[in-house]
């Protein structure tokens, strides 16, 4: 017999916090406006999700560090967090078994093709036993976008709403007695890959703190820092993991910033020189972060088909070839023979980050210097970042591989990018001890050195560091030669016309000799990697 009890209840997703939260203040203004109303936070670790691809142990420990945060925010309210591994349609079965539901209330969200999946298995959920889904929308991204001249304008607008109260305390204490039927389960997930050594922790606190060191000081070295993997690790925001979760809401980063801007520019002395400008120029990255999650939203095929169907087959999609494996191989475990690649991936092992010039350099040495497709490779490069945001993720992949038809072709060059990013060797160095003393002049071409001073600086090629198996320049030719083939035949094709139409960045322009802004399309690719370090 089902309990008088009325039960709505919240779904926690990539939203993991209680601070400008709208599913949770309205479920809980429903509470406090009827005592037999009750609310049920819930987070699911579904199967079908994280056994995917593209999670790996370090997601699941920094997650769990999060809920435990959560958890006591949660709390502090009166309410109980629900942690399932049965999956989220059973716990509504368990849940209206026992209470009346009288409503779900989440996020939307942008995630990959299984969460997307889930999404629609409790939406047929909610259908069958007349259950309303209220989905509140938590960022930049509009879902059933029709137009994407409109997006802009959306995106402003969102952003400067006020953010949603935090729901009081008061008349939800009463509510935990009836959920003392309720087991949670006992949430074991296991991935092959190990969690990070020196990876950053989750939870609010640290968020918090992680976001007011940047806007307070370091965002002053942010232009000009961003782009080394030695500065960056300070000059970013290092907000990226605590955004991809919903630690910080976008709206209230945004707001922040802006409000720290207006304190900076009314009283410039208290703060250090080139402050705002760093501030400036990160405000424009969180426009660009939403913008690529809208391709994903817009077109979740994105994630497993290339954009442009003229780049199909170009690439060993199922890697069946021997040589293919190997180079993979080699590429994932950073034996690539190339310093600065190696250096990434060592350092990607040990803390779950690196900055975004030298993502967009590792898949453009998979995507090009290697020839391997950018599926599996994408992958990799998914377990292997704390912050992986699907949206961001499978877009940026798609243009780092030359794959989209509408993006300037970029190859980087990796023994050019060390010296411009990594002069002195010290990055490469401090990941790769193998390479400690050789000398400048070498270190970032070691297999060039005689075997007289292999020896001497004890680095063997071949026993201490691997020879690379191709030549940078003869690969990249070979890729500009394959690619260009492809982009011909993309040019000027109906289908082009449609990425761009569908995907393509716009931006505010002022008409002139008016105050008024108009639309104009960027054909011209402001999606190019020079404009937007997105991962910082």
């Amino acid at each position: 017999m089902l309990s008088d009890i009325l039960v709505n209840i919240v779904w926690f997703k990539r939203d993991l916090r209680i601070q400008d939260h709208a599913p949770l203040y309205q479920a809980t203004q429903k509470s406090l406006l009827d005592k037999n109303n009750m609310v049920i936070p819930v987070f699911s670790w579904d199967a079908s999700v994280w056994s995917s691809q593209d999670y790996s142990q370090q997601h699941v420990a920094f997650v769990r560090e999060c809920l435990l945060s959560l958890k006591k925010d949660l709390q502090a309210i009166g309410l109980e967090l629900f942690e399932t591994q049965e999956g989220m349609v059973n716990f509504l079965n368990v849940v209206s078994q026992q209470y009346r539901v009288v409503g779900l209330y989440s996020h939307e969200e942008t995630g990959n093709q299984f969460t997307y999946a889930l999404d629609k298995q409790v939406a047929q959920w909610c259908n069958e036993h007349q259950v309303p889904w209220q989905e509140y929308p938590q960022n930049g991204v509009v879902r059933c976008l029709k137009d994407r001249d409109r997006w802009n304008a959306i995106w402003q607008k969102r952003m400067a709403m006020p953010q949603v109260p935090t729901p009081s305390a008061q008349g939800l204490n009463g509510h935990l007695l009836a959920l003392s039927n309720l087991n949670k389960a006992h949430v074991q997930i296991k991935k092959p890959q190990p969690d990070k050594p020196l990876r950053q922790k989750g939870g609010r606190e640290l968020a918090i703190k992680t976001l007011q060191s940047f806007l307070n000081g370091r965002a002053s070295k942010y232009r000009g820092g961003i782009s080394s993997p030695i500065s960056s690790v300070d000059a970013g925001s290092r907000i990226s993991p605590y955004l991809s979760w919903g630690v910080l809401s976008m709206k209230e980063v945004i707001q922040a910033l802006q409000a720290q801007r207006l304190r900076i520019q009314q009283t410039p002395n208290r703060y250090p020189k080139n402050l705002d400008a760093g501030l400036k120029a990160f405000e424009s990255r969180l426009h660009w972060h939403c913008h690529f999650m809208q391709k994903l939203e817009s077109e979740p095929e994105i994630e497993y088909r290339s954009m442009h169907s003229a780049f199909n087959g170009i690439r060993d999609e199922a890697y069946q070839d021997e040589e293919t494996m190997q180079k993979l191989e080699r590429w994932k475990t950073g034996q690539t023979g190339w310093p600065l690649v190696d250096a990434c991936m060592e350092m990607l092992r040990q803390t779950g980050w690196i900055n975004f010039r030298m993502r967009a350099m590792l898949m453009s040495t998979a995507s090009y210097l290697y020839w391997l497709h950018w599926r599996e490779t994408g992958l990799h490069l998914a377990r292997e970042f704390l912050d992986y945001e699907p949206g961001i993720h499978w877009s940026q992949v798609q243009m780092q591989s030359g794959t989209t038809g509408i993006n300037t072709l970029r190859i980087y060059n990796p023994i050019k990018q060390a010296r411009d990013q990594d002069p002195e060797g010290k990055f490469v160095r401090e990941w790769l001890p193998a390479l400690k003393h050789v000398p400048n002049m070498w270190i970032f071409e070691p297999w060039l050195m005689t075997p007289e001073l292999q020896q001497r600086y004890g680095c063997v090629i071949g026993q201490d560091y691997p020879e690379p198996i191709i030549s940078v320049e003869l690969a990249i030719k070979a890729a500009r030669k394959k690619i260009a083939e492809a982009r011909l035949a993309a040019r000027h094709s109906q289908e082009t016309k449609n990425i761009v139409r569908k995907h393509a960045s716009r931006k505010f322009k002022p008409q002139a000799g008016t105050k008024k802004t108009q639309l104009a399309r960027e054909r011209k690719q402001s999606d190019s990697v020079n404009q937007q370090d997105l991962f910082q």
